[in-house]
């Protein structure tokens, strides 16, 4: 059975008006600027970084 992946992407900006440990946790998933796409695990980990920046990403299940 194949893993479950997350598409998250990038819709607003993660530098201005953001505290620096949400710009960290973009980084760290690999966006960097508006409309940059990543495909991450779908596991506790990922999901709780995609928590903290949810006013930040939008996400679909693959």
């Amino acid at each position: 059975m194949a893993e479950k992946k997350l598409t998250v992407t990038l819709v607003r900006s993660a530098v201005t008006q953001v505290k620096k440990d949400q710009t960290a946790t973009c980084r760290a998933m690999g966006l960097r600027k508006i409309g940059d796409v990543a495909v991450l695990p779908d596991n506790p980990s990922v999901r709780g970084m995609i928590f903290k920046v949810k006013h930040l990403v939008t996400v679909e299940e693959n």
